[in-house]
């Protein structure tokens, strides 16, 4: 599938319906159970967890945070994501969002090259063999893209593997200021998602399976004009409401 943003870019790939919902902690359990009677968990979750780290990176006029808000349907927002606060899998992330669809590129960077990027150091990204970091380069210098705002959460997948589909529970959702250590497992947080509340998505890339439409919540709160992102921007920079 191909996607053009404006006369400039172009993305390929195959994009993803995503789907978000806030449920209570009873709701968690309860389909907790059922998912794991018909899915599988992810093998890379220790004892059916694991904990995500991303540093979410936006341009000198905040537009990720803003086009967000503001509803613009074709949208894309840079990160850095590490698993369980290890250093051995760093990724480089650009999530492109279309209405309720979305797709991602990723790129393998080192411990090396991340503390390069933190420093603005961004002459290596030029010269890197995968295209995203390329692009990303750009993105540095001509829109004085800079990290924002560090979110945490502890994520719970489920897996099945007709039509792709993926379940998370994501718990614990946190926010941290951008210039911490990003790879201190006690790194001080602040708490974004409201006490009692999981944050439940689900990913399916070919059909979602009837069975597992049939025990979604039919009255589960769907809160597509959110993200953890925007969540925790506005938790740490004191945001209540919009300005454009």
């Amino acid at each position: 599938m191909k996607i053009r943003e404006d006369g400039r870019n172009k993305y390929y790939g195959t994009f993803r319906n995503e789907w978000k919902y806030y449920i209570s902690l009873w709701e968690c359990q309860a389909l907790r159970e059922r998912f794991s009677n018909m899915m599988e968990l992810d093998p890379h979750a220790q004892n059916g967890i694991y904990m995500i780290r991303s540093l979410y990176f936006d341009d000198y006029w905040n537009s990720a945070y803003n086009e967000k808000m503001a509803g613009v349907d074709f949208r894309k927002k840079y990160r850095i994501r590490i698993y369980n606060c290890q250093d051995s899998h760093i990724k480089l992330e650009r999530k492109i969002k279309l209405s309720n669809y979305i797709h991602k590129d990723s790129a393998s960077i080192t411990r090396q090259e991340f503390d390069w990027i933190t420093e603005g150091r961004y002459d290596f990204l030029l010269r890197h063999k995968n295209r995203l970091c390329q692009e990303f380069y750009y993105e540095c210098i001509a829109n004085a893209l800079r990290p924002k705002v560090i979110v945490d959460y502890d994520r719970e997948p489920f897996i099945l593997k007709e039509g792709d589909v993926r379940i998370t529970f994501d718990s614990n959702v946190r926010a941290a200021v951008p210039d911490a250590d990003f790879f201190d497992p006690d790194l001080p947080s602040y708490e974004v998602v409201p006490f009692g509340k999981t944050v439940m998505e689900v990913k399916f890339t070919e059909f979602l399976p009837q069975f597992i439409r049939d025990i979604l919540p039919p009255d589960g709160d769907e809160f597509s004009a959110i993200s953890k992102y925007t969540m925790c921007y506005e938790r740490l920079y004191h945001r209540t409401e919009h300005y454009l």
